[in-house]
């Protein structure tokens, strides 16, 4: 029988590392790792995999609300087979999925559950994470969450993996201290952070666009911080593994700090059910398919609920239409690039 999430539930003890190996692993940048499969499957696509029960076709919750009832275990476990059928039929023309943890954390301790075994579940089909955490604390509690989520967590001496995500997203609100214990663990750990630089929602104007003495707007200034703070981590590609959020809603903005971020990363929410067309990523790209990664959530693992789709894909088939949503999307950024 298929291993479902409920087996997860009693996971098997983490395997200790060496503080040797712990302290920092030889691997290939991870900006790198993620660039290379852009360019190979000519897709910078990242999946959100945020699921909401109301987006969920109906007989996958019927037949899990069957065994658990109406409760957060079924709920992890609806969550945990989307997720598991989609990444099936999206893990070989996409580089990347990244899950909302607050979908998954509003559950409690089994929806947690979820979040790690959907990041090893796609590890295993050899996709790159991103764990869009956005946490943004100071010193001893940053520390904590970096560990946790890209770091190994030191017990008396002996280290362990935590959540085990490729990239997270931060916050950067309360300045640098929040973001240097991450610093330090993506280059002990071959891993990478995307710091919010100008977000895609409509109130985002509210605080980034304020502009300074300098006639600078807020977004302006972080950005140029992001960029200081990945300086020591530009891999061969010549882009660093501290990126940045930049909202694909805002594409006048968007390539002004392209212009001023030459070296930066760009994960690009706001494609698709946000409002942001193809014509707006123009200015993330630098060159060919490199530069950016843009995310598209509910316009792919929603996709059977499109008009576009409904005709030819039936609830059941869900996981299809989601891979012909990728597909167009790839069909529509590579016109612009």
């Amino acid at each position: 029988m298929e291993k479902t999430l409920s087996v997860a539930m009693k996971p098997k003890p983490h395997k200790p590392l060496s503080e040797e190996r712990a302290a920092k692993e030889e691997k290939p940048m991870i900006i790198d790792r993620l660039i290379s499969k852009i360019t190979e499957l000519e897709s910078p696509i990242v999946v959100g995999l945020d699921p909401r029960l109301s987006q969920i076709p109906g007989y996958l919750k019927d037949e899990e609300y069957e065994k658990y009832g109406k409760t957060p275990t079924a709920a992890a476990e609806i969550f945990y087979r989307f997720n598991k059928e989609i990444i099936d039929k999206i893990y070989d023309i996409v580089p990347a999925v990244k899950p909302q943890i607050a979908m998954y954390e509003q559950f409690g301790a089994v929806g947690i559950t979820c979040y790690i075994e959907t990041i090893k579940y796609a590890h295993s089909k050899g996709l790159i994470v991103i764990g869009d955490i956005k946490r943004g604390d100071i010193a001893s509690t940053a520390a904590a969450y970096s560990d946790g989520h890209i770091g190994k967590v030191n017990v008396e001496g002996v280290y362990f993996p935590g959540f085990e995500e490729d990239f997270i997203t931060l916050n950067p609100y309360m300045g640098y201290d929040s973001i240097e214990p991450y610093i330090g663990n993506c280059q002990n750990n071959s891993k990478g952070i995307f710091v919010l630089v100008k977000t895609s929602n409509k109130n985002s104007v509210q605080i980034q666009d304020i502009t300074t003495s300098d006639g600078r707007p807020i977004y302006e200034h972080v950005g140029a911080l992001v960029s200081g703070w990945g300086k020591d981590l530009i891999g061969r590609h010549g882009f660093s593994a501290v990126g940045a959020v930049v909202g694909a809603t805002h594409p006048s903005e968007a390539k002004l700090l392209r212009e001023k971020m030459p070296h930066t990363f760009f994960l690009v929410p706001g494609y698709g059910a946000q409002g942001a067309s193809a014509a707006d990523l123009k200015g993330v790209f630098t060159k060919d398919y490199i530069g950016a990664i843009v995310n598209s959530s509910r316009g792919i693992t929603g996709a059977y609920e499109l008009e576009k789709y409904k005709k030819d894909y039936a609830e059941k088939d869900f996981a299809p239409a989601a891979r012909a949503a990728v597909l167009d999307m790839r069909k529509d950024l590579q016109s612009i690039i």
